[in-house]
């Protein structure tokens, strides 16, 4: 069995030189335990001498799949979802899955899209953050194909759900900097609308924590802002610096609006941190290389990509098993945990 065959070998090429069965090699290729050592044995070796490769994708169109998923992100313009993006294809490659990526900017139809089924004939399932759906879409996610939900603009869907600890992560940023001597603090981040976001959650945990201190937020210090990007950041610090706020520290909602916000406090001669303590969310990359250095609330980004993948693929395999939704175990919420990262921004 030691030769080497040229060219494209087949699963029956291998058969025959190990002198077994079609379904006792896909056995082995498929990790079936109950065989005996020196069959498997004889396999593998045909499998090497062969230089044999399963062919992904007939293997998955025989179990009824196409090997690929879809990940919906409101832009990758944010670094957090390119970051997140990245993650989830990592992930991914892992179960030997495709990620076609699509970025809906928000927009409305384009996000009911991902819901009317029109994905189900070219994608195994989606994993879908939304931006323009809210609270009161929560019907429309009951759909007949595996969907994981990421994020906080809807709750108590009919799908798995991949979340972080907003709430807690603001407050616990919050009493960081407090802990550190600050006591009027801005919240960077409030988003123009009222609906549930990341923003309002993070909002909701910086009033908390000063709350428990005796201490409120400043009106002036409260701008609402569009988006979550360093120009925004930068815009939203200047106005409210415009309106005769002066900060002792800066709460921003993402690392991108704090990295924006410390390039106004420092054009206009305030210190980081020495005058002002910064601190942001999400532990971007960029984050550990800015200069100072940004504290920042980590979300643990790969752990929400790990998470949703591995309910994606849990659900893509029953359904490609014929096991009907209605007994299926029940839709999962899983609330990650985080870890507040110290860098130089806050360390007087």
């Amino acid at each position: 069995m030691a030769r080497k065959v040229s060219g494209s070998a087949t699963i029956r090429d291998v058969a025959q030189l190990a002198g077994v069965s079609i379904k006792t090699v896909s056995n082995v290729l498929n990790g079936y335990r109950y065989l005996r050592p020196e069959t498997k044995e004889r396999v593998e070796e045909a499998i090497r001498a062969l230089d044999y490769h399963v062919n992904v994708s007939a293997r998955n169109l025989g179990r009824g799949r196409t090997g690929a998923i879809a990940l919906v992100v409101p832009a990758l313009r944010s670094v957090y979802f390119a970051e997140l993006a990245d993650a989830v294809m990592r992930e991914a490659s892992r179960q030997g899955l495709t990620v076609f990526i699509e970025q809906t900017n928000n927009e409305r139809d384009r996000e009911l899209r991902v819901l009317d089924g029109s994905y189900r004939s070219r994608f195994d399932g989606v994993i879908f953050s939304p931006l323009a759906l809210g609270q009161e879409d929560v019907a429309l996610f009951d759909v007949n194909f595996p969907l994981v939900v990421l994020g906080e603009r809807v709750f108590d869907v009919e799908a798995d759900h991949v979340t972080m600890s907003n709430v807690a992560g603001a407050h616990a940023a919050t009493d960081h900097v407090l802990d550190a001597g600050a006591r009027t603090v801005v919240p960077l981040g409030v988003k123009d609308d009222a609906s549930s976001s990341s923003g309002t959650l993070r909002f909701q945990g910086v009033r908390q924590a000063l709350h428990e201190r005796g201490l409120e937020v400043d009106p002036r210090a409260v701008v609402g802002v569009p988006d979550y990007f360093h120009a925004t950041g930068a815009a939203a610090m200047a106005q409210i610096l415009d309106r005769g706020v002066r900060p002792d520290a800066v709460v921003a909602f993402t690392d991108t609006l704090a990295l924006g916000a410390m390039s106004v406090l420092l054009d206009r001669g305030l210190r980081v941190p020495e005058d002002v303590l910064v601190i942001g969310f999400d532990n971007i990359e960029e984050s550990a290389f800015s200069r100072p250095t940004l504290s920042t609330i980590d979300p643990r980004t790969r752990s929400i990509a790990r998470h949703a993948v591995a309910s994606l693929e849990e659900r893509i395999q029953l359904q490609a098993d014929g096991v009907p939704r209605a007994k299926q175990h029940a839709p999962r919420r899983v609330v990650l945990d985080f870890e507040l990262i110290q860098r130089h921004s806050t360390s007087r």
